[in-house]
């Protein structure tokens, strides 16, 4: 493994049945980085993230994160190895209170089992404070509006301490108005806590403004990768989005 890569992807290949969901993928994320996941619906992205996380086992290929395999490693020993996730449906627990959630990530992910209930709590309400959500602590999950809910489930992945982060599509059903706000909670997970985020979404243009590199997946293979500058000059990632070869530009 690259000694500047936090997680390296070498040769992945699974299959489910007879259909081949990703096909000899290959890529190194260096440390630091917002990274984007870029593709058509069914190209393969979730199936990515699962793979990482311990949901889906691959059919070939190395998955390494800071150096280890993680090959056979079980979701919860992969988030405590590092890696925390959100989901594209959205999972929160809607019968538990916000800082509730918060909590269960906490205990699932590091390793707070010495710590005294008051010490959890403050760790819980300093997550929600960081994601803006502090004054909903105590508000039930199911009273909360979609976009609370579902930065509620990013406050959940941020309090099992990542060293990398997974967003599936976390911007979805957010208004205009609400959009730059989460940008701005992904730009700080980065930026002052140091983790390092790898990011699906189809809004193009907030991957494009956001990120440093891209990588664009297609029929589970992986069509481009690099700056948002030369993703959008691409003509074949243009024909994958839009059917016209070489006609249509990204940005």
């Amino acid at each position: 493994m690259s000694g500047d890569a936090v997680l390296e992807v070498q040769g992945l290949d699974v299959h489910f049945g007879g259909v081949q969901a990703l096909r000899n993928l290959s890529f190194t994320i260096a440390p630091g980085k917002i990274i984007g996941v870029m593709g058509p619906n069914g190209a393969g992205k979730t199936t990515l993230f699962n793979l990482v996380t311990g949901v889906y086992r691959p059919s070939a290929g190395r998955i390494v994160f800071g150096g280890r395999p993680l090959q056979g490693l079980s979701p919860a020993r992969i988030a405590r190895a590092g890696i925390g996730r959100t989901f594209q449906s959205g999972r929160p627990f809607a019968n538990l209170t916000a800082l509730e959630n918060v909590l269960v990530g906490l205990y699932y992910g590091a390793d707070v089992r010495r710590a005294g209930a008051t010490d959890a709590k403050r760790r819980g309400q300093e997550v929600l404070d960081f994601v803006g959500l502090g004054k909903l602590a105590d508000r039930p999950v199911a009273s909360l509006n979609l976009t609370e809910r579902k930065i509620v489930e990013l406050a959940r992945a941020l309090a099992t301490r990542p060293r990398m982060l997974l967003l599936d599509e976390p911007l979805a059903g957010f208004n205009p108005l609400e959009l730059e706000p989460a940008i701005r909670i992904v730009r700080r997970i980065r930026d002052e806590l140091g983790i390092t985020v790898m990011w699906i979404e189809h809004i193009m243009t907030v991957l494009m403004e956001t990120c440093e590199h891209l990588i664009v997946l297609h029929h589970g293979e992986k069509l481009a990768e690099g700056t948002p500058g030369e993703i959008a000059a691409d003509a074949a990632v243009g024909d994958a989005y839009f059917g016209k070869k070489g006609a249509t530009k990204l940005g």
